[in-house]
């Protein structure tokens, strides 16, 4: 485990090759065509030090206490079940956002949880992946999704938005590109004819609340292999469980 000194450092390195499309919200100099090295504190039996690429790992909410264990607002419990399990700190605010730096066994990753309201997540995803360099194909975003059963899971990696005011910020400030990762969180639909925002905004039952803690463990574990291991057969095969997960076959 690097001390967050060491992983700073190492993630200011620059070094050419990936770029962003610019976008106008960003300082252009931060969007110039460059891509980081991450090297170990320490050579590999080899004498030749380790590289990797970082993560940012996002989840999207509504910051303040009205908003705390809603639907709408499990991208935020994500992270922070994350910073618990890997013991890294959220104490930093930056572009509009609360943000940790630590590692997932080697891998160097920021965490963030955006503070401007769910429609403006952009606002911090976007600075922060330029300023920190990050690759799309790094930016792992998490957040709740109406179209998945209350309590399972989907990781793939890349989608559009369909219809989530924060992931379609974020696609807005990542200049249209919508090639990154993201782990989604079922939430169920709203029964009846119950306002969608209404139930966004809502607590879970008690069975739900239990079936989304239990879902936001096995989160945990799905986040550490992609950051370890990229997408797999692995991811497969957690992908088909989940969606299998509350039914016998």
């Amino acid at each position: 485990m690097y001390s967050i000194r060491v992983m700073l450092y190492a993630i200011y390195a620059p070094k050419t090759c990936i770029s962003f499309r610019r976008n106008p919200l960003i300082n252009q100099r931060q969007l110039a065509t460059t891509r980081f090295r991450v090297s170990a504190s320490l050579p590999g039996p080899d004498g030749v030090k380790v590289e990797y690429t970082p993560w940012l790992i996002v989840g999207l909410g509504n910051p303040g206490n009205k908003y705390h264990g809603t639907r709408h607002n499990v991208g935020f419990e994500m992270i922070d079940h994350i910073s618990q399990a890997e013991g890294i700190g959220l104490n930093t605010i930056q572009s509009k956002a609360l943000i940790g730096i630590g590692s997932i066994g080697e891998v160097p990753i920021l965490l963030a949880k955006p503070q401007a309201y769910m429609n403006f997540s952009g606002e911090s995803v976007g600075p922060l992946a330029a300023y920190y360099q990050v690759p799309l194909r790094h930016i792992l975003l998490v957040y709740d999704e109406m179209s998945l059963p209350n309590g399972v899971l989907r990781i793939q990696p890349k989608g559009g938005h369909g219809h989530h005011t924060g992931v379609k910020s974020v696609i807005d400030h990542l200049d249209g590109c919508r090639q990154f990762p993201r782990l989604c969180i079922g939430i169920g639909n709203p029964p009846g004819t119950m306002d969608m925002r209404a139930f966004l905004l809502q607590k879970f039952s008690s069975l739900e609340r239990q079936q989304v803690d239990a879902a936001l463990e096995q989160g945990v574990d799905a986040v550490r292999n992609v950051v370890l291991h990229g997408f797999n057969s692995s991811t497969t095969k957690f992908n088909l469980e989940q969606k299998y997960k509350y039914h016998k076959v």
